[in-house]
């Protein structure tokens, strides 16, 4: 067990001692304080020092501080699909990625609801290199992905990091969450990279890897927001690539975007659930291709989940009329709900740069747009 503790979270044996050695940090007084704005610092610090497990602080604390982000930041958080998920069962969740934060704890929070294995939870340890930020991950049961490897280094860390998503879902009963790509999505299309299901296919011992994939019961998750809060942050991005240039962060650009997802304004949210890729699983088998071609396969049936599954709202309706210059899903939305969303436009982006102006559309757009490959929308 030892081999994973590079990128592993806390056992439930550390988590005392390391909340300890963060309660008096000012990152953590600022949480509480948000969290809990009516109780004096004693309080909860008391709190945190009878705090012996991951179940405890995630339900005690981190569940708490959802409930207000929701409720300073959003219209609520709607959801559907969980009835499909069986109690005391691990599943693997592959999503589509908006927020940093918010995408996995939001999922959390629904599954913790619904009495159903909370995951562990992938996240990338460029997120999380400031000390403070590396301890909540591990306390929240993050587990690290790590990036800017050599491909060799690269190599060796895909096969751990699938041997813990592998024994935390079949030895552990615990189920994880993992995103369909590297990254958030930036230009509202949500699409699965193969190599993302080739990697957690590497610790298997499957002669098909459709049999391991069956056996670690993968589910799609979609996951929408009415408001992207971090929609502006993610055009420099996306101006970089559309000039063929390599886009560097600034310093402290990914803590400012976890900021920004958790206090900006999103509206409403849903999250669905998808059913098993059981019957899915079976059938690509069935075909009999090589394994490469199974796996492109399996992606385009993620991706068919997650995209006929996303919900819509105005925003999405509003901007696709806006792109296509037309008044096609008028009735799908109020006139005070363009004017809203053009008033976010204008402050946001500069509308003297097309690129900017595109990219910012297209984010709420690109979802219709990839509706209608299934089916059409009323």
């Amino acid at each position: 067990m030892q081999r994973f503790d590079a990128i592993r979270p806390f056992y439930d044996s550390e988590i005392n001692e390391a909340l300890q050695k963060v309660s008096n940090h000012p990152m953590m007084k600022a949480l509480m304080n948000f969290t809990f704005p009516e109780v004096a610092d004693e309080v909860w610090k008391e709190q945190l020092h009878k705090t012996h497990s991951i179940r405890d602080f995630q339900c005690n604390v981190i569940y708490q501080s959802v409930q207000r982000v929701l409720e300073k930041s959003s219209d609520g958080l709607t959801t559907s699909g969980f009835e499909n998920l069986q109690p005391n069962t691990s599943y693997l969740f592959i999503s589509n990625h908006r927020d940093i934060l918010l995408d996995t704890t939001l999922l959390n929070t629904a599954l913790f609801e619904n009495k159903l294995v909370m995951t562990a939870s992938a996240i990338g340890d460029n997120l999380v290199k400031m000390s403070f930020l590396n301890t909540l991950a591990k306390l929240n049961r993050n587990f690290l992905v790590q990036r800017g490897l050599t491909p060799r280094e690269m190599l060796q860390s895909s096969k751990l990091l699938s041997e813990y998503i592998g024994h935390l879902l079949q030895h552990e009963n615990r189920s994880v969450w993992i995103a369909q790509r590297e990254g958030r999505t930036k230009d509202g299309n949500d699409e699965t990279n193969p190599g993302i299901l080739k990697m957690l296919g590497m610790g298997s011992d499957e002669k098909n890897l459709m049999d391991y994939f069956k056996k670690i019961k993968i589910v799609p998750v979609s996951i929408s927001y009415e408001y992207d809060p971090t929609d502006a942050l993610k055009m420099p991005q996306l101006m970089a690539e559309a000039n063929n240039e390599v886009y560097v962060k600034e310093k402290n650009e990914d803590f400012m975007t976890i900021l920004s997802g958790a206090l900006g304004q999103k509206k409403r949210i849903h999250i669905h659930i998808g059913t098993v890729l059981d019957k899915e699983i079976e059938e690509i088998k069935a075909i009999g291709e090589s394994s490469n071609k199974q796996i492109v396969t399996l992606a385009q049936v993620i991706d068919d989940a997650i995209l006929s599954n996303y919900k819509l709202w105005p925003t999405n309706f509003i901007a696709y009329d806006i792109v296509n210059k037309t008044n096609k899903y008028a009735h799908l939305y109020t006139e005070n709900e363009k004017s809203l969303f053009e008033r976010r436009l204008e402050m946001r982006i500069d509308h003297d740069n097309p690129v900017a102006l595109e990219g910012f559309l297209a984010m709420y757009a690109n979802p219709v747009v990839n509706k209608l490959k299934y089916h059409d929308v009323v």
